[in-house]
């Protein structure tokens, strides 16, 4: 299950777990003009812990989700129209 919140500077996405236990904690996705950031508990320390992400890290990241194995980069075409 997950959420998604529009607020003024950012889209806010709430992943929940809902699959066999043990559950993992829930993952907050804040996604801003300049990076991305993912938080998550940690229980054994009762601490958010923090990644952030360039647009090009995500950009990436969405781009791996279907690749088979192997070493990639992505070259941006120029605009045609410009």
């Amino acid at each position: 299950m997950f959420t998604i919140e529009h607020e003024f500077d950012s889209t806010v996405i709430t992943l929940v777990d809902e699959g066999e236990k043990p559950l993992q904690e829930d993952v907050v996705i804040n996604s801003f003009a300049e990076c991305v950031t993912l938080e998550q508990l940690d229980p054994r320390t009762d601490q958010m812990q923090k990644i952030t992400l360039s647009p090009e890290q995500v950009r990436d990241l969405a781009a791996a989700l279907d690749l088979p194995e192997g070493v990639y980069q992505i070259h941006e075409k120029p605009d045609q129209d410009a």
